[in-house]
């Protein structure tokens, strides 16, 4: 497997010469989070992801977790660099001062994750699941809870997780049969629950637990789900860990990627019940469980594109060295020489770039919804962020899978071998677009709920920008960008229609939005990852004639790099709209002895 490299100067390009950055320090709080101290941070972090992180990687993976007679064991090095995760203060970067944290935006934040993700997903979603409990519990636990939990969980020395599934309870959450006894100021909490993520482990000294529940007396339905903190250990009035809590994990699952995170099954309350402390009010639990799981669905996308980044980094390494065929006057030449291989290869790339503009804007109006001091501005940050979520988990996820199998296709035969480690990549990718919410739903979620719940506010809001985006690229002169500018245009203009489409056809008819909702998100995706690149583009070739200094090879490939996404990937999104259009009325009329 190749070193991973993180991909520094690409982030900076987006923080910095696109503007990301300049809008973030208007922020309060965010005054000095200069472009200088940005860079060390960012440095700082691509050590840590390098030295640390990918080495562990693809032995991780060789090795797995393991549960050895009831001890759910990490691969080896994985809880010591936990541990030097939390020593360096990596884990505290987003949250608040309050309880520890070092406060710095999500934008910046999202950028370090990135390389997390890309060095080992697998250990990496540790610190993924518990920053979503630690969201979870400071926007609802009391003021004892959080002063319990949250500055533990804030350090990493206490890790969280998010306990939803069960057995016959997979993405319908209306059938959850968790119970949940009243008992004085705690309850009694008795079930099972799977999938459970770094359920069981031994790197952080305390796991807590974010279990939903039902009450007795609870109304049947999602209406009646509760949420509960079920700590491993019982904090004692010290603050440290007290008494086992009558829970386990009684075995992990055996998967097809992601092998050093053990996927437990949790059992609660086999003896006297496990002691756990409503969060909120009762029947409100799921409720509450969005915020945890909407913070999960967008670092879930953000992991799609970190296994992209890190299978293209490593397909582009195997195609600069792999001899193999003749290509203009080289009778051996490297693969990279073949078009169909640097195909692949700016498939790959351009995406990855694109995905990154597009996470890191949304992570601009993430920080604006919960910093601006203008309510109305904090209520468009809500909307964007909520509009961009289903996208970033949806289509991120999606090609990760395509992309990663793409890596695969690069190294040939030896992409099938283990040893290269780039099957790797695609058995870990292979579990984004399903878990945090499938895929499936996440494009319902776009169609049903950001678009025809809220009349197409947010996406009429987010296709005027485009258009104005397109207006302002009509001064930008050249070949090239005239290319991007066509086809970007075109695309936008199609997702329009496609947009007014569903909010004539889909509002009350489910098979409209069910038949067509994965097609739009797809669209919707490969569009906003367009004028994402197609700004980059325009910065790109203002700099070449305007700044002496430039670095002019790595302008180049971002302009290329554009273009070859306009010409390549923008031109899918009319078929896409097609297929909308005609579509669901064929999936209607499909007989069941046909499936």
């Amino acid at each position: 497997m190749s070193a991973y490299t993180a991909p520094v100067r690409d982030m900076q390009f987006v923080l910095k010469d696109m503007g990301v950055l300049e809008q973030v320090m208007q922020l309060p709080g965010c005054e000095e989070i200069t472009p200088d101290l940005v860079d060390a941070i960012l440095d700082e972090a691509a050590k840590f992801a390098a030295e640390q992180l990918a080495p562990i990687n693809h032995s991780g993976d060789r090795q797995g977790a393991r549960y050895e007679n009831g001890v759910v064991r990490v691969p080896d090095g994985f809880g010591e660099a936990y541990k030097a995760f939390v020593d360096g203060g990596w884990n505290a970067v987003p949250f608040e001062a309050e309880f520890g944290g070092q406060e710095l935006p999500w934008t910046v934040s999202t950028a370090i994750a990135e390389m997390w993700q890309s060095a080992n997903l697998a250990w990496a979603l540790c610190p993924l699941l518990n920053q979503g409990a630690v969201e979870a519990l400071q926007a609802h636990g009391s003021p004892a809870q959080k002063e319990t939990y949250l500055p533990k969980m804030v350090s990493g020395e206490w890790s969280g997780t998010m306990n939803l599934t069960e057995p016959q309870a997979g993405s319908d959450l209306s059938q959850v049969k968790t119970k949940a006894e009243r008992r004085g100021d705690h309850y009694r909490i008795r079930g099972s629950k799977i999938f459970i993520t770094y359920g069981e482990h031994e790197m952080a000294e305390n796991i807590i637990h974010l279990v939903l529940a039902r009450c007795e007396d609870a109304p049947a339905g999602t209406r009646g789900i509760s949420l509960f903190i079920v700590p491993k250990y019982l904090p004692k009035d010290d603050g440290t860990p007290g008494e086992r809590n009558d829970l386990r994990c009684v075995s992990i699952e055996h998967k097809l990627g992601i092998m050093g995170s053990p996927t437990c099954v949790m059992s609660y309350g086999d003896n006297d019940g496990a002691i756990g402390y409503l969060v909120g009010e009762e029947n409100r639990g799921l409720e509450y469980m969005f915020t945890m799981m909407n913070n999960a669905r967008l670092a879930v996308g953000l992991q799609g594109l970190s296994i992209v980044e890190r299978a293209y980094q490593q397909a582009r390494g195997y195609a600069l060295d792999r001899k193999q065929g003749r290509a203009g006057d080289k009778a051996l030449a490297p693969i990279v020489d073949h078009a169909d291989v640097r195909r692949m290869l700016m498939t790959m790339r351009s995406h990855a770039e694109a995905m990154r503009g597009l996470v890191l804007e949304a992570m601009v109006a993430l920080d604006q919804q919960k910093r601006h001091p203008d309510e109305s501005w904090r209520k468009w940050g809500e909307r964007r962020v909520g509009l961009l979520t289903p996208v970033i988990k949806g289509w991120f996820t999606d090609m990760a899978v395509e992309l990663s199998s793409m890596g695969v296709q690069v190294h040939g035969g030896m992409g099938f071998i283990e040893e290269t480690g780039a099957a790797q990549h695609f058995r870990d990718s292979r579990i984004l677009p399903i878990y945090e919410g499938t895929n499936g739903i996440q494009a319902l979620d776009l169609v049903g709920r950001k678009l025809l719940r809220d009349e197409g506010r947010a996406a009429g809001e987010y296709l005027d920008e485009l258009h104005v985006q397109i207006t302002g690229l009509n001064s930008v002169e050249g070949d090239d960008m005239a290319a991007i500018r066509k086809r970007f245009a075109k695309a936008v203009d199609v997702l329009e229609d496609a947009t007014e489409w569903l909010l004539e056809n889909a509002a009350n008819d489910p098979d409209v939005a069910g038949g067509t909702a994965a097609y739009y998100l797809r669209a919707f995706g490969i569009t906003a990852g367009g004028a994402s690149l197609a700004q980059a583009a325009r910065i790109a070739i203002e700099k070449l004639e305007t700044d002496p200094q430039a670095d002019r090879d790595f302008l180049r490939a971002k302009i290329a790099t554009a273009r070859f996404y306009a010409d390549n990937v923008l031109t899918q999104v009319p078929g896409l709209a097609k297929s909308m259009e005609n579509g669901w009325e064929t999936l209607r009329a499909i007989p069941d002895e046909a499936l």
